[in-house]
């Protein structure tokens, strides 16, 4: 991966003491520029930090035409890079200029865009040139039709930081989820499920209670696979095969862990207030309970890498976009949690971070 669009160092990270945050635009069809045009025209949101988004002045520019927007931003084009000292900056490719965007269903045009805008803000990062990343929503399909073999965010992420253990939380509606497994098929995960599958986010979720969320001694709670998680091996014998021990390897490492649960209690009002965080063994286990409690407002944070990543929780939602009629909330707290934890990387005795209550 190459970043063509930053030659030279923009302003450092965290001056006059607000993070940089590069946002990546999405799908330039779906609702990510209504979101982020959204959520950046609040100035409670902008004061958080300084932006870069990584993505087309055209579509966002008519994004807040549609809303009653005055575009607030810079524009600057692929060949000038950009000083952020305040405010908001558009970065521009120019082959993504002048091409409609309008088609409203997956197509590799879009793939095309929206994987170079996250590579974009990936290589930003990885160069130290932001403190963190905010990714819009994309489609999986328009990333396949362009080309690629990663099926999403995360494992994209995992291959341009070599991180083997890149594991998807979200935070809302006052839960911490953190996943075992993320873009599997459901039949496809009993070849996959094994004690470190369930071990890693366990780790990972400890970690980031601790340096990122100021939890000085987490709990965390980890759901079973089967119905009843297993009900004594009535139901499948991977609670006491793979979970148990999961759980046994990290209370050796000192973790306060416990488990496993029927997921169907876990979630539960009097269950989940016991723990500070919740490991879900698979996606829609994690994704229903988090989705019901704080659809319009959780975040996806991408833990096990050496950058700060968050995201929004929903897809392009091509059914919406164009009508003005997105809400903005996710990108709202996807952009507030990076800003936050950005903060956070500088001061080592920050207060515990409270969970968005949905």
């Amino acid at each position: 991966m190459t970043d063509t669009l930053l030659g030279t160092p923009v302003a450092p990270p965290s001056s006059n003491g607000k993070p940089l945050i590069g946002i990546s635009l999405g799908d330039p069809g779906g609702i990510g520029p209504e979101v982020i045009v959204k959520a950046l025209h609040d100035p409670v949101i902008r004061e958080l930090g300084r932006f870069i988004v990584y993505g087309i002045d055209g579509v966002m520019t008519e994004a807040a035409t549609r809303a009653g927007i005055r575009p607030f931003w810079f524009h600057v084009n692929s060949d000038q890079p950009p000083r952020v000292d305040s405010g908001v900056v558009v970065a521009e490719m120019d082959e993504f200029r002048s091409r409609p965007w309008n088609t409203r269903r997956p197509n590799a045009a879009a793939g095309r865009a929206s994987l170079r805008f996250f590579d974009e803000a990936v290589a930003a990062a990885r160069d130290g040139r932001v403190d963190a990343i905010v990714s819009g929503p994309i489609h999986k399909v328009s990333w396949k039709l362009a080309g690629t073999t990663d099926p999403g965010h995360t494992e994209r992420l995992a291959a341009a930081f070599q991180a083997p253990r890149a594991t998807m939380m979200f935070v809302g509606g006052g839960l911490r989820v953190a996943l075992a497994s993320t873009h599997v098929a459901l039949f496809e995960l009993r070849n996959q499920f094994t004690i470190g599958l369930v071990f890693q986010p366990i780790d990972l979720l400890n970690d980031a209670l601790r340096n990122w969320f100021g939890i000085e001694r987490p709990r965390i709670g980890v759901a079973g696979l089967n119905p009843h998680a297993g009900e004594h091996g009535q139901f499948g014998d991977e609670e006491r095969r793979v979970v148990e021990p999961a759980i046994q390897m990290a209370r050796s490492n000192g973790i306060q862990v416990e488990g496993p649960f029927p997921a169907d209690t876990l979630f539960a009002p009097q269950r989940r207030k016991h723990f500070d965080g919740i490991v879900a063994m698979y996606h829609d286990q994690g994704l229903i309970p988090v989705k019901m409690l704080a659809f319009h407002s959780a975040v996806n944070v991408t833990l096990g890498l050496p950058i700060i990543r968050t995201s929004v929780d929903h897809g392009p939602a091509f059914d919406l976009a164009g009508s003005n009629q997105a809400d903005p909330g996710s990108m709202k707290e996807a952009i507030r949690l990076a800003c936050t934890l950005a903060a956070r990387a500088t001061v080592s005795s920050a207060p515990p971070l409270a969970v968005p209550a949905g």
